[in-house]
């Protein structure tokens, strides 16, 4: 493979400056459009292809965003990664991402990447094991480098940075309350994410509502998706319900199927209403009545933090935006009278 060609080179072709070059392709004014377009087809036949390192050190910015997610599969983070590349496209940014796959090692391993210069901030969700093990080391590594961060959905609430969460607590709050407005009153959680934040939150919304109701809550935790099953099916047997709260999509359609499997129907026997607006939700049978955390719109606002702080826009003191939920009712749940 050859050597690429520089700055250099096309100043020595061209018999020009280096800086008649640079200004050239930048479309200065100071230079003519006439040479303008003569060293911009001269480049291109050349292959030339723009230094962005050595032009971010010149700058000191390098008009790039560093995102780390904890999963990629999951539809709530391919939507809030939408949101993240429009705005992040409309000002003018480009985004990196890396997946933390959930661990804490990964998670950090990629702050190491981004904190070195070659990105202007950083977006990030928090990995569930970093969650259990409450280790916050690599995220203050990053506030002592001076490098902007916000954090989104699942924060470290020990870490004073920009963040932006979805109200999980009003959330489930409204879906129980919900299911109560349509005639159900043995209303159970399921929570198959317990151990991260956005899954305690729900739980707890969903207790305080049953509480404010002055009805018994019973919560289902289980440890990963195939206890589903066993878990409900064995309650159904030996407790009347009529109502079915998830922490998430996944586990609101095993529910819809575990009910059916014994013999009940959806809404008719139970009503089941579960967070995230996905896919999975739209077009199950029966569609999936669900709580939105409208996940575009919190990347769009995350950028948007994030953006103003690094282009001194935001007051000194972390901000923290709350996105309040909304429920789209499908046909997993019966209609408000």
């Amino acid at each position: 493979m050859g050597s690429k060609t520089t700055l250099k080179d096309l100043a020595r072709i061209l018999e020009v400056s280096i800086s008649t070059v640079s200004k050239a392709l930048n479309d200065n004014p100071e230079i003519s459009i006439e040479t303008r377009n003569r060293i911009k087809q001269i480049a291109k036949s050349y292959k030339y292809v723009p230094n962005n390192i050595a032009q971010s050190l010149k700058s000191k910015s390098t008009k790039t965003i560093g995102v780390i997610i904890p999963a990629i599969l999951l539809e709530f983070f391919s939507k809030v990664l939408y949101g993240i590349e429009v705005e992040s496209t409309k000002r003018g940014y480009k985004i990196i991402i890396c997946l933390s796959n959930e661990l804490y090692k990964k998670e950090s391993e990629s702050i190491d990447t981004f904190i070195n210069g070659s990105v202007d901030g950083i977006i990030l969700s928090v990995a569930e094991e970093t969650q259990k093990k409450k280790k916050h080391s690599h995220f203050q590594k990053i506030i002592n480098y001076d490098v902007p961060m916000v954090m989104f959905d699942r924060v470290a609430k020990e870490i004073e940075c920009d963040k932006v969460t979805v109200d999980d607590f009003e959330g489930a709050q409204k879906a129980t309350k919900y299911l109560f407005k349509t005639g159900c009153e043995n209303i159970v959680f399921i929570n198959p994410i317990s151990n991260i934040s956005v899954g305690q939150l729900r739980e707890d919304g969903y207790i305080n509502a049953m509480q404010d109701l002055q009805l018994s809550p019973c919560v289902v935790n289980v440890d990963n998706y195939n206890l589903i099953e066993k878990e409900l099916t064995e309650l159904l047997q030996n407790k009347k319900i009529d109502g079915i709260v998830t922490a998430d999509e996944y586990s609101a359609v095993l529910a819809i199927n575990v009910a059916r499997l014994n013999g009940y129907k959806i809404p008719d026997d139970i009503s089941v209403i579960g967070f995230t607006n996905g896919l999975m939700a739209e077009y199950s049978i029966p569609s999936l009545t669900v709580v939105s955390q409208h996940a575009e719109n919190i990347g769009k606002l995350a950028v948007k933090t994030l953006l103003d702080r690094i282009e001194g826009k935001s007051r000194k003191e972390p901000v923290h935006q709350i996105v309040r939920t909304k429920i789209i009712e499908r046909n997993s749940t019966k209609k408000l009278n």
